[in-house]
């Protein structure tokens, strides 16, 4: 019986099993993040954000037999019905044109700020841009409407914050947005194709991820044996970040969206809930599930129709009550106690609907995983995981495409600049998954050798040196993209929130962390490598290393900078040195490095800034690229620039701004928003 079993499930790997009784619905992705795949499969593309190119690989031959040169910084890829190929390039605001068989760019699309997320209409008329930012605003981003004939904009329509991924349902007549930082799905009316409006703005996917009391101490399946201190007085909860692509399954009736999950709660010390890992680590345990450390990967369900998000009560580890666990769990827990699983960037459905690949970039992995169950025989779940499969794959996996028949699947390595190819392996009692041959290369590295490693290091939440298996988390699970996650930590030291690195100049603006107890990067990198990610070595090759890497992540794309200052702008900027603003943010990296009290401190609530911290000041940040970092002050307190300006006005406390009328702190706006 249990061979039986598991020959019907093994069948089934990979899109085995004919799928005439599941139709897939023309909008399904079979594809996800940096690669896709021709109408026919007969041709696989992949796009190359160092070297600005989309590869063409022949998956017959497994050769590559095309370069094109695109736009700076590629992202994403997408194939409409007639097999035209569309790129948008996040560096240059625009989307590259390609005609199948002739591998040149026909055409560039002008589009906005840093377009991610493609599609196209089932009838190929329309093709969908997903804009980080509008071309006038960092407050939204926009989805936009491009007439594949003209190649001319049809509309465009703010979509909410930092948007990322979208995925077309009900055979093109709505579109589901995700949004990146605060994560979240946007679902937008495309009924009428020239009034396009949103229909629902967010959904209630915090709510439905928290709903227990504060009596949970966050356990549940897999959780740890370590005792946890007494947490009746605590409010876990637990926010979702990074929501970097949303997917549907074949036949149409749910999206599933890669996210992390943060801790919101204090981290460390008493009555946290949270008292680290074994190893004594900061970040350790605390996790949904205790899968992991304070940043736990997930995939997120939601239901179409109505857009409702089908999640677990993560505090329980479990659906609630009145849902039955007929979805993929939302806290993706690794089978293998040695491998973590972290970073999920990227996902896609099989054709038969029955399993999910999600693709980890931070831990070069895919996991694969049942669509509508959590155990069966053949599921190992001695570790708390639904998880079917763990497939290694290169380094920094960023997509994956699967071949309409289910029958392979290809994940492009984006640090290694390679493709794996994944198949199903019937040979042996047990078939597996299995990464066949040795991965294509397609392009060399462009940066320096020392970023090269300095970004593996980075992203890693895998090489033992930099993080422990209590933790599983990288630099890059709270810096994300290298840049922010809007997200306040609960240190010990007080509210912390996540800073930029990207272009920022970073390793000029010692002392470091907000409290800048950190008098050089190596001290800093150590302090948080070694006794908060549970890493056990930093020597002076990883510091240069990850210093290369920090030193070029490129800073985001600025809407309101322009190749001259408007006249707005050039009042703000006197009103900047009217109010004595630069004499603490000065010189190339807008920062004196010194420390200040600016009347922010926290010092009430369940996370306040300690009396040390409050008696030297915090660390003066730098306000490059300020506009794309809301929101603002350790604490996130202020939603946008205006609110902390406003705030703080009346006290002189952070800069000279009593005096300023309101015409002038709007210009200070603006001016500020240059930076």
């Amino acid at each position: 019986m249990r061979r039986h079993v598991l020959a019907a499930v093994l069948a089934s790997m990979l899109g085995l099993t004919a799928c005439g009784d599941r139709q897939a619905e023309a909008t399904w992705n079979n594809a996800s993040g940096s690669v896709a795949l021709s109408r026919d499969d007969a041709f696989l593309y992949v796009v190359d954000a160092d070297n600005g190119v989309l590869s063409v690989v022949d998956t017959g031959s497994n050769e590559k037999v095309g370069e094109v040169k695109v736009g700076r910084g590629p992202e994403r890829v997408v194939v409409g019905p007639d097999d035209t190929v569309y790129v948008s390039n996040r560096a240059e605001r625009s989307v590259s044109v390609i005609r199948r068989g002739d591998w040149n760019e026909a055409a560039r699309i002008s589009v906005g700020v840093e377009p991610m997320g493609l599609a196209v209409a089932p009838g190929g008329d329309t093709l969908y841009v997903v804009n980080s930012t509008a071309l006038d605003s960092s407050e939204h981003g926009t989805l936009m409407a491009v007439d594949t004939r003209s190649l001319t904009v049809r509309w465009e329509l703010p979509v909410g914050e930092e948007p990322r991924g979208i995925a077309l349902v009900d055979n093109g007549k709505r579109a589901l947005v995700s949004l990146f930082r605060h994560s979240d799905l946007v679902t937008v009316d495309l009924a009428d194709s020239g009034r396009p409006r949103v229909q629902h703005e967010r959904t209630d996917l915090y709510a439905r991820a928290n709903v227990s009391d504060s009596s949970s101490n966050g356990g549940g399946s897999g959780s740890s044996d370590a005792p946890m201190p007494d947490v009746a007085l605590m409010n876990i909860r637990f926010r979702p970040r990074g929501m970097s692509d949303v997917v549907l399954t074949p036949n149409g009736e749910r999206a599933l969206a890669p996210v992390l999950w943060a801790r919101e709660d204090p981290i460390g010390g008493p009555m946290t809930g949270n008292p680290g890992g074994g190893d004594g680590s900061l970040y350790g345990g605390g996790s949904p599930c205790s899968s992991a450390g304070v940043v736990a990967p997930g995939i997120v369900t939601f239901d179409t129709e109505d857009g409702r998000p089908v999640v677990d009560d993560l505090d329980q580890c479990r659906p609630p009550p009145e849902q039955s666990p007929d979805f993929p769990p939302s806290t993706i827990v690794s089978p293998e106690p040695t491998h973590a699983i972290q970073g999920p960037v990227a996902a896609v459905v099989d054709p038969s609907g029955l399993w999910v690949f999600v693709v980890n970039r931070e831990t070069d992995n895919v996991a694969i995983i049942p669509m509508d169950r959590r155990s069966g025989p053949d599921i190992v779940n001695f570790t708390g995981s639904s998880v079917r499969q763990l497939v290694r794959v290169g380094s920094g996996p960023s997509g994956i495409a699967m071949t309409r028949d289910g029958r392979k699947a290809f994940v492009h390595n984006a640090f290694d600049h390679t493709v794996t190819t994944l198949v199903s392996d019937g040979s042996s009692g047990v078939a597996n998954v299995r990464a066949e041959g040795t991965p294509l290369a397609l392009v060399g590295d462009v940066l320096e050798p020392q970023a090269v490693a300095g970004r593996k290091l980075f992203y890693s939440a895998l090489d033992s040196r930099m993080t422990s298996a209590s933790v599983s988390a990288s630099c890059a699970s709270c810096h994300l993209d290298g840049r922010e996650d809007g997200h306040v930590w609960g240190f010990p030291d007080g509210p912390r929130q996540t800073p930029s690195l990207a272009g920022r100049k970073v390793t000029k603006t010692g002392p470091f962390h907000w409290s800048g107890e950190f008098s050089t990067l190596r001290d800093f990198l150590d302090a948080t490598v070694r006794r908060r990610m549970g890493g056990t070595a930093l020597d002076s090759v990883m510091v240069s290393q990850l210093s290369s890497f920090i030193d070029v992540i490129p800073a985001p794309d600025n809407p309101h900078k322009r190749e001259a200052l408007t006249d707005a702008q050039a009042r703000g900027a006197l009103v900047f040195k009217k109010a004595s603003c630069d004499s603490c943010h000065e010189g190339e990296t807008l920062t004196n490095n010194k420390q200040a009290d600016v009347g922010t401190f926290i010092t009430n609530g369940p996370i306040q800034d300690d009396a040390q911290v409050r008696k030297v000041g915090l660390n003066t940040p730098s306000l490059l690229g300020l506009a794309r970092t809301a929101p603002y002050l350790h604490d996130g307190s202020a939603l946008t620039l205006k609110d902390r300006l406003v705030q703080g006005r009346d006290t002189n406390r952070h800069g000279s701004t009593a005096q300023l009328s309101d015409a002038e702190v709007d210009d200070l706006v603006e001016y500020l928003r240059t930076l």
